[in-house]
């Protein structure tokens, strides 16, 4: 079940994601006026199709991109390509519709004369058009700009302001007039203006191949979730670099460069650039557009593909085979055909890669999280390993997994930047749940179906990393109490030899140097002195025995368990706690035998210094579902918020060291139970004739059956 939260900044201004819909209806709106009134001009001029005719194509192909993909920027975020963007759309527009209108005054001269409209065609796509190629490039990335980036802009501004300045300015050839909307009337500014254009024209195509090689070395140099997109920016780029270029040619050098060449690559780059700058500038806030423009862009992508082998090789072929006419177009329409779903396979690809980044390939994913769990030499930084994997290979803002259990543990990776709307996915082993992922968007982003689906299709593997965290932890936690328990123990029976068993040995010892004194001056007071000395040993000899059994009592590996706990009991034989067993004999092996008894012992032990109860009663319950063993005591129970001491450290460790657990609380009629469950896995198969809990024939010492 997928649990989504509410997002924990829903101003977006106040996640540093402010967006502007008003002005993205506004360029909106105007590039859909420029384009029908740029529509019925050429509807009613009907000027036959020439180069000119591809140059108005081209201004009107850049107004109704550029125009759309500048409204889609700033609905979902405010970054300075959307304005870029804008300015090319409307300014693109602009001169269209100047040049349709131009064509319109030739065959309508009754109408009115704008100068500066007809004259748009000359300046108004300048500033947008060249700004994509020397400037846009280096503005596509988040956060400030490093100083080589800012010097490249500062000189790619400059370069675009000089070239619109004298696009407004010229005043024709030889200052005769052009209708340029600002004309300086000055011979030597035309010159100037004629001998500028040419060099500001190589610059910014010289400018623009930077900027592409710029893209190109981030492109190889940066985190995994900035490079998508930065490849076909650099496409973009260069093409449009390349398509300018002509421009700067001296004149008598036209015939090596078709005329064709400017507008038919300005037309291609549309292929790469506008779909480029979507998924570099927006990511994941494609919103609810991504299955279009997926789609319109592989359709774009393919006919545009499919036309041009086409074409090259009907022209290839034809240059082979000149005899026939008919082989050729035959030849080449069945390769092509034959094409088309490889190549739509390709191009899908690509396209899914440029938009979903990692998303678009779930193995590639698993391989990348496979990765960074296999890199993570210390289990402990296997959860980190897989938060962050997620983070940037799905371009999350944050990824956080918790996990629960005795033990918790929990890993938050998050990319810079604030984070917008989260995720949760519940992790599970089986049917038990045993932790939580959550995967936060970035700023301003929703996740999207295609990142959805890869985070629930990766579920399984980071609920085994999250597994395989967890028990590393509790193994090393488990280790860690073990040692110290053990410890403890040592302490303790080094405690009981050097204060009890040290000082009764040598007062037993000076008490026979004494005893030898006494045999030569007064052997009649000797006598005493040794009765004494001998019962001080006896004691001392059953004090040895004790510490014996309580490490391991050697009735336990002759006899079993059942037997064992007898004896335990009778132990307690005028202490004050009478001690009621009930056990029936039942095989056990070693480990466990000796687990549960070290647990019902130190549970006695409690119950006879601390609970301040007369009776405690040991239940063993053997049953097909494994082994229960109960220790309770009606005394004055535990206190709540009393912390852990080491003999329940000690009974939970030896419970765990088995496969089992040690549960330690209040009982049903008040004092305290101590319940031992060992699952049936670690103990021989079960023998149903056999009783699981003793009948009345059933041993119970140290009390009247009740």
């Amino acid at each position: 079940m997928l649990i989504e939260r509410t997002p924990r900044a829903s101003n977006p201004a106040a996640r540093g994601d402010r967006r502007h819909p008003a002005a993205a209806w506004a360029v909106l709106v105007a590039c859909v006026l420029l384009l029908t009134g740029t529509a019925l001009c050429w509807g009613f001029a009907r000027r036959p199709w020439g180069l000119a005719q591809l140059y108005f194509l081209v201004d009107f192909t850049d107004c109704a991109v550029y125009g759309s993909v500048a409204w889609l920027i700033l609905l979902r975020r405010a970054h300075p390509v959307a304005w870029l963007l804008a300015l090319t759309g409307v300014g693109g527009g602009v001169a269209a519709l100047g040049a349709q209108y131009a064509d319109l005054l030739r065959v309508h001269p009754g109408l009115p004369e704008i100068d500066w409209l007809a004259s748009a065609r000359h300046w108004g796509w300048a500033p947008g058009m060249l700004s994509l190629i020397v400037v846009l490039p280096w503005l596509v990335r988040e956060g400030r700009l490093p100083v080589g980036p800012r010097v490249a802009v500062t000189v790619g501004v400059a370069v675009v302001g000089s070239f619109e300045l004298f696009q407004l300015t010229w005043p024709g050839p030889g200052g005769t007039g052009s209708g340029a909307p600002l004309p300086i009337p000055s011979a030597a500014w035309a010159a100037l203006t004629e001998r500028a254009q040419p060099v500001l024209a190589a610059l910014v195509a010289v400018l623009g191949l930077v900027a592409a090689a710029g893209a190109l070395l981030r492109r190889r140099v940066a985190p995994a979730v900035e490079r998508v997109g930065l490849g076909w920016l650099a496409v973009g780029t260069a093409l449009l670099a390349v398509s300018f270029a002509p421009v700067a040619l001296p004149p008598d050098w036209g015939v090596l460069v078709s005329p064709w060449l400017p507008p038919v690559a300005m037309l291609a780059a549309q292929a790469f650039f506008p779909a480029a700058v979507l998924a570099v500038v927006l990511r994941q806030r494609l919103w609810g557009i991504e299955i279009a423009v997926r789609r319109t862009l592989v359709w774009f992508l393919l006919t545009f593909l499919l036309v041009a082998a086409y074409v090259v090789g009907v022209t290839t072929v034809d240059a082979l085979l000149p005899a026939s006419r008919a082989v050729p177009g035959v030849l080449v329409t069945a390769v092509v055909a034959a094409a088309v779903q490889p190549g739509r396979w390709w191009v899908q690809r690509r396209v899914d890669r440029l938009i979903h980044g990692a998303a678009a390939e779930p193995l590639g994913v698993v391989r990348g999280v496979g990765d960074r769990i296999n890199a993570s030499e210390d289990p402990a930084d296997v959860l980190h390993g897989v938060a962050q994997a997620l983070t940037d290979l799905l371009r999350l803002g944050a990824c956080g997994i918790e996990v629960d259990g005795p033990e918790p543990c929990t890993a938050h990776c998050a990319s810079p930047g604030p984070v917008g709307e989260p995720l949760v996915l519940p992790l599970r082993r089986g049917e038990r749940e045993v932790g939580r992922l959550t995967a936060w968007a970035r700023a301003g982003e929703r996740l999207d179906g295609r990142t959805r689906s890869a985070l629930v299709d990766l579920l399984p593997l980071v609920s085994s990393a999250a597994s395989l965290a967890a028990a590393s932890r509790a193994l090393v936690a488990s280790r860690a109490r073990l040692a110290e328990a053990r410890d403890s123990e040592r302490r303790k029976l080094r405690r009981d030899l050097h204060d009890g068993l040290g000082p009764a040995l040598a007062g037993i010892a000076l008490g026979l140097q004494a005893a030898r004194n006494l045999i030569g001056a007064d052997p009649a007071g000797a006598g005493p002195l040794l009765d004494r000395l001998r019962d001080e040993t006896d004691q001392r000899v059953e004090q040895v025995r004790d510490l014996a059994r309580g490490l391991l009592p050697p009735v336990l590996g002759e006899r079993g368990l059942a037997a064992a706990l007898h004896e335990l009991a009778r132990r307690y034989d005028g202490s004050g706690l009478a001690v009621l067993v009930e056990a029936a004999p039942s095989p056990l092996p070693e480990p466990v035998a000796t687990a549960v008894y070290g647990i019902v012992a130190e549970a006695v032990r409690n119950a006879q210094r601390h609970s301040g109860a007369a009776t405690c009663r040991v239940v063993v319950d053997r049953g097909a579902d494994g082994l229960v063993v109960r220790v309770s005591d009606p005394g004055r129970g535990i206190a709540a918020g009393t912390p852990a001491g080491v003999g329940m450290l000690s009974m939970r460790e030896r419970a765990e060291g088995v496969g089992g657990v040690c549960e330690i609380g209040a009982g049903e009629r008040g004092g305290t139970t101590v319940t031992v469950r060992v699952p049936a896995d670690r103990l021989p198969p079960y023998d149903e004739e056999r009783p699981a809990v003793p009948g009345p024939t059933a041993v119970i010492v140290g009390a009247v059956r009740r």
